[in-house]
């Protein structure tokens, strides 16, 4: 059976790997799961790494309300 994806045998896994970060996992662990440190995942995936800014200070302003609440 002929598939386009034979042509990129990588497809799949930067496929993969866009998602776990798209999705919020933790890059140390993405680069975990991927098998490559998070200085690689860094070097290839740094469009996706950047801009998680905003949900960045949310979990961040998150945590600094619960702690006040305590």
């Amino acid at each position: 059976m002929e598939t386009p994806l034979a042509e990129v045998p990588y497809s799949l896994r930067h496929a993969c790997v866009s998602l776990w970060i798209k999705a919020g996992v933790d890059p140390v662990e993405v680069a975990r799961r991927a098998g490559h440190s998070p200085d690689v995942l860094w070097k290839f995936y740094a469009k996706l790494l950047r801009g998680h800014q905003d949900a960045s200070n949310r979990m961040i302003d998150a945590a600094l309300e619960t702690r006040r609440d305590a």
